[in-house]
């Protein structure tokens, strides 16, 4: 009996060690890598919040979800392209929506909890942008990229 629960304990210790290597690994794949000081110095508070420590602004907080100019939203923290204004539609959830990414510079993880969707990233520098879901627009690709306003800046054409 020793041995089995011996066994399974070495065996649960590998799983969450190689589960936490894999964090690690995935952060240091990004382009753009900074301490959390140096994010801190150039971040404001509320930017910091969601880029980094994967928090969501309240609904309806953000300018740009009401935003109707044309051009194209980066990532507010180092200026990577992400959705452009001929994709975002009015989902009603009060954060600024697109049925789309700019492709490849978008990447996807899942924090294991399916009901908040999949998280998205900036691809450059691994900043927490939101979550996607999959009830969008069904005559385009069915997708809601359900994004922080604080994540994002925009530039007009």
């Amino acid at each position: 009996m020793k041995l089995i629960i011996s066994l399974i304990l070495i065996v649960s210790m590998q799983s969450c060690m190689s589960q936490e290597n894999k964090k690690e690994t995935s952060k240091s794949t990004f382009k753009i890598t900074k301490t959390n000081a140096e994010w801190k110095q150039q971040l404001t508070a509320k930017e910091y919040y969601v880029l980094r420590e994967s928090g969501t602004e309240r609904a309806f907080s953000s300018p740009l979800n009401n935003n109707k100019s044309e051009g194209t939203y980066v990532c507010v923290a180092c200026k990577t392209p992400l959705f452009k204004s001929e994709h975002k539609f009015d989902s009603g959830t009060g954060w600024p929506s697109f049925d789309r990414e700019i492709p490849g510079n978008v990447s996807f993880s899942s924090d294991g909890n399916e009901y908040i969707g999949i998280e998205e990233h900036c691809a450059t520098c691994g900043g927490h942008l939101g979550h996607i879901f999959n009830d969008g627009p069904k005559d385009t690709t069915g997708k809601r990229h359900c994004i922080n306003g604080v994540a994002l800046e925009f530039i007009p054409n």
